[in-house]
């Protein structure tokens, strides 16, 4: 099959498009956007920007990739969006190209699930397998990692970080880090309830490493034990080797507790803003 792309839509001579691509009615590229092998514009697609995109990506109609981010600092500076492969973005899908701040990327994995109308705001990155319910909102500087599932009409705080195979219910705000394997749930500042079993067995980890987090996250959570002491009861009930599981969500919890306001990379924010500043500074001068 070859590349088929409608007479309808707009494609800029200088937009690079791979093999077996399929582009429907009504779409927009823009000239700085390379699309990979074998991926699939519905119809009504607007790709922008420094907009990045790997092999068989879907995108189905409303999307808009790669617009401004919106953020009031931004200049018009030429940050990009990278998108991996075999990723879905349904209707009404938006993900915004990086700010002026960290690395100016919005970074999206491979094999992740967007569903309608969710939003990954600038400087965002989600990682692998993730999937976004319908209507999630990331705000900016937000990171997802593998294998998060983040349920319906749930906003995430900007430079909240949510761990591997974390499960977050839906119509949550969330104005923190959720530690890997754990199901968090709660219309407000959403509580740890348990672990993500479900989650947890689907990835294929064996029931040794279920049972590991489990009383792990009796200690952290319901003792409030410190993660030191969490760690040295496993080295000294296994002679020393700590579950990679157990060591994950330690280290995890280590770091968002040395933070501010629960997560972990709000010191960003303030070098962040220092360099919005600085820029700004430069520019009056």
């Amino acid at each position: 099959m070859s590349t088929q792309i409608s007479r309808l839509s707009d494609i800029h001579p200088s937009a690079q498009i791979g093999r077996h691509v399929r582009i429907g009615p009504f779409c927009v590229v823009g000239p700085d956007v390379v699309i990979g092998d074998e991926t699939e514009l519905q119809s009504h697609v607007v790709l922008t920007g420094r907009t990045e995109i790997g092999q068989r990506n879907r995108f189905f109609p409303g999307c808009v990739i790669g617009g401004e981010p919106q953020d009031i600092s931004y200049k018009d500076s030429n940050t990009r969006v990278l998108i991996g492969n075999d990723n879905i973005f349904r209707e009404g899908v938006t993900v915004s190209r990086g700010a002026e701040k960290e690395d100016g990327c919005t970074r999206i994995g491979s094999g992740n699930m967007f569903m309608a109308n969710s939003h990954v705001a600038h400087n965002c990155h989600v990682f692998d397998r993730v999937i976004l319910v319908n209507g999630v909102l990331l705000g900016g500087h937000v990171h997802v990692h593998d294998g998060a599932i983040v349920s319906g009409n749930t906003v995430v705080h900007h430079f909240s970080t949510l761990g591997r195979l974390s499960f977050v219910s839906g119509g949550c705000r969330v104005p923190h880090d959720i530690p890997p394997f754990m199901l968090a749930a709660g219309n407000d500042n959403p509580q740890l309830k348990t672990i993500n079993v479900v989650g947890m067995k689907r990835a294929g980890l064996s029931s040794d490493a279920i049972d590991c987090v489990r009383e792990a996250f009796r200690m952290l959570f319901r003792k409030r034990r410190r993660p030191e002491d969490v760690r040295a009861y496993f080295e000294s009930e296994r002679n020393g080797a700590v579950p990679l599981e157990v060591a994950e969500l330690l280290q995890f919890v280590h770091r968002q507790r040395a933070g501010r306001l629960g997560r972990q990379r709000e010191a960003l924010r303030q070098q962040t803003d220092s360099g919005d500043s600085s820029r700004q500074e430069s520019r009056a001068a």
